[in-house]
């Protein structure tokens, strides 16, 4: 019976665990924790190394990576990097670019001085016109009447004022002579004193009428070209509109002389201080790039814009050609003094 319980036994024997592997074992863990532990520690002083090579300085001047000053006034490496910004901008350089629109300095809208008819307008939109030069007529027929109608009242005036002066005259010698009383030299004063007033009066009239005909006849204010035709033949106008915005016009032509131009510029109110008046700029229209032109600041505006946060400015065109059109946008550079 013993060697059958011995031999029963071995097989047991041989599932049997020592106490060296056991130890063996369980070391196995931590050794995997102190590994993990050592590679996080070592992704970490990776990473800020790289942030610090990030955050380096800019080489100084002379070093092997050189800096460009960029337009903007930021200083860029060759590297493509983003370096600190330039001290100040070089004289003849632009010290600000902003865009705006070519204006006329002046823009005039022509418009009657009471309301009439239009009888003729000779130009259209592009024309360029002299000063003075007929370029609208109204119906005249009512201020010719009235003109004739004050010629007669001034001759009757006229002749009126000669017959008492005549009047006068001769009371003076009977007044003279003792022949008439003081009195009826009085009432020659008198009517010769009237006779004078009915002449002024008449003469203002004729005045009056002349200058309601002279009205129907419509001259260029300016040299300049034609920029907008308001109105036909046989149109209402009238001098400032009534009735809504469906009654009769109130403007026959706008006109603006297109050597004298200006560009408006909405300036950004953060870059007011770098704009002053009289201000040297270069100018070039959107759609001629490769044209320049010259001018200087010639108005800034006395206040800001509160809902835009803007100043406007306006930017005098020196020597503007026909490539320089109205309403084109155009790009303004400040030069820096």
């Amino acid at each position: 019976m013993g060697n059958v319980s011995e031999a029963s036994n071995e097989p047991l024997s041989r599932l049997h665990i020592g106490a060296e592997k056991k130890t063996r074992r369980r070391g196995g863990p931590k050794i995997m924790l102190v590994i993990v532990a050592v590679a996080i520690v070592a992704a970490v002083a990776i990473f800020l190394a790289m942030r610090k090579g990030d955050r380096a300085a800019v080489p100084a001047k002379g070093s092997s990576s050189a800096t460009v000053a960029a337009a903007g006034g930021v200083a860029a490496t060759t590297d493509g990097m983003a370096s600190i910004p330039t001290a100040s901008v070089k004289t003849g350089e632009p010290a600000l670019t902003v865009s705006g629109y070519v204006i006329p300095r002046e823009r005039i809208e022509i418009s009657p001085k009471f309301m009439g008819t239009v009888k003729w307008i000779g130009v259209k939109k592009g024309d360029e016109v002299k000063k003075n030069d007929v370029i609208v007529l109204l119906e005249d027929d009512e201020y010719r009447a009235r003109v004739m109608e004050t010629e007669g009242r001034l001759a009757l005036a006229e002749a009126n004022l000669t017959n008492a002066e005549i009047n006068l005259k001769r009371q003076i010698e009977l007044a003279h002579h003792d022949v008439d009383s003081a009195r009826a030299l009085d009432d020659a004063l008198r009517l010769r004193d009237g006779g004078v007033a009915e002449v002024k009066t008449a003469r203002g009239q004729l005045a009056l009428a002349q200058t309601y005909l002279d009205w129907c006849t419509i001259h260029a204010p300016i040299n300049g070209t034609i920029l907008e035709k308001l109105v036909n033949p046989n149109e209402l106008v009238v001098p400032q509109s009534f009735g809504g915005g469906n009654g009769p016009s109130t403007a026959f032509l706008a006109m603006a002389d297109l050597t004298d131009l200006q560009v408006e510029i909405d300036l950004n109110e953060a870059d007011t201080p770098k704009v002053h008046m009289k201000q040297r700029c270069r100018i070039s229209p959107e759609a001629y790039p490769d044209k320049k032109y010259t001018g200087y600041v010639a108005e800034i505006a006395p206040e800001a814009n509160r809902s835009k946060g803007t100043l406007q400015v306006k930017v005098q065109v020196e020597n503007p050609d026909h490539f320089l059109t109205p309403e084109l946008t155009a790009k303004v550079d400040f030069l820096a003094d």
